[in-house]
């Protein structure tokens, strides 16, 4: 009897090793040519977007560095926003850095389709691919960015503990959010251009609705309620958290303020309501991205 079962479970769980061993073959192939293709799109953009440029790869630094210079100067230093919150020059940085990744995202994954129109009209290749590799190029600016912000960190004083490891998830979230967007930008901007300038726009008021340039504490000294209704965004949410993780624990988040529960959860609702309808969107249109381009 127990021969049996050990030759029947064996014999299953060699089975099921062949069938995920099968599938996984499958899933290579399927997007082994996706793959390659985007690996060559990414490298060839990463190259000709510093061509010319006498510094090159250092703008990716520079360009955040410069814009937290300016901010700094005007908001902190004559302004006062952020006394007397611990390392808020830091804080200031760092949620820069994460609105810049989430612009160039949206931005340049908006105009990809159009861009690379004549690529489409010429060969059949996976139009999800074009979207992706502009997300993956602001991605790897997003990682050197994060390494001088985290040099800063240090620099200023702050010290990491091992709740800095949750800026993965949190960045793993930022990117789903940033990507589904520009899925969704991207297919409307084939058929309205209008939305290019409607999506600038949006951007410029949500750099200042979302607490950036300013602490999140001052609006709740103003109004609770409307902190609250701030931290309802996806961008405040992860901004927020990425400083409690990264710089300063006391910091104000969705979990920590709200009581309710599910108020929680709301924004990491918004983004995975908004990922699905971008990625339905998306895969109708792109059934005509050829014929509008």
């Amino acid at each position: 009897m127990k021969a049996s079962s050990y030759l029947y479970f064996n014999t299953l769980t060699t089975v099921e090793y062949a069938i995920m061993t099968g599938m996984l073959q499958k899933l290579r192939e399927k997007y082994r040519y996706s793959t390659i293709l985007l690996r060559e799109l990414v490298k060839t953009d990463f190259k000709l977007r510093y061509e010319g440029s006498a510094l090159g790869i250092v703008w990716s630094v520079l360009r955040p560095l410069m814009l937290f210079g300016v901010m700094y100067v005007v908001f902190v230093h004559f302004l006062k926003f952020g006394a007397g919150v611990p390392f808020f020059a830091v804080s200031l940085l760092l949620a820069i850095v994460l609105w810049s990744f989430f612009q160039e995202t949206t931005s340049q994954g908006m105009r990809i389709i159009v861009d690379r129109g004549n690529i489409l009209r010429k060969v059949n290749i996976p139009k999800y691919v074009l979207v992706v590799s502009a997300s993956m190029s602001a991605l790897i600016n997003l990682g050197i960015n994060l390494v001088v912000v985290s040099v800063f960190a240090l620099l200023s004083g702050v010290e990491f503990t091992p709740a800095a490891f949750l800026i993965i998830p949190i960045i793993i979230e930022l990117y789903i959010f940033a990507l589904a967007v520009a899925m969704a930008l991207s297919a409307l901007y084939v058929k309205f251009r209008d939305i290019g300038h409607i999506w600038d726009v949006v951007m410029q008021a949500g750099y200042f609705a979302t607490p950036i340039i300013y602490p999140l504490s001052m609006i709740i000294a103003m109004s609770p309620m409307a902190a609250k209704v701030i931290l309802m965004s996806p961008m405040a949410q992860m901004i927020q958290d990425a400083r409690s993780v990264l710089v300063y624990n006391q910091t104000e988040t969705v979990w920590n303020t709200f009581t309710f529960v599910p108020y929680m959860f709301i924004p990491i609702a918004i983004v995975v309501i908004i990922t699905i309808i971008a990625v339905i969107y998306f895969r109708r249109a792109s059934k005509y991205f050829t014929e509008l381009v």
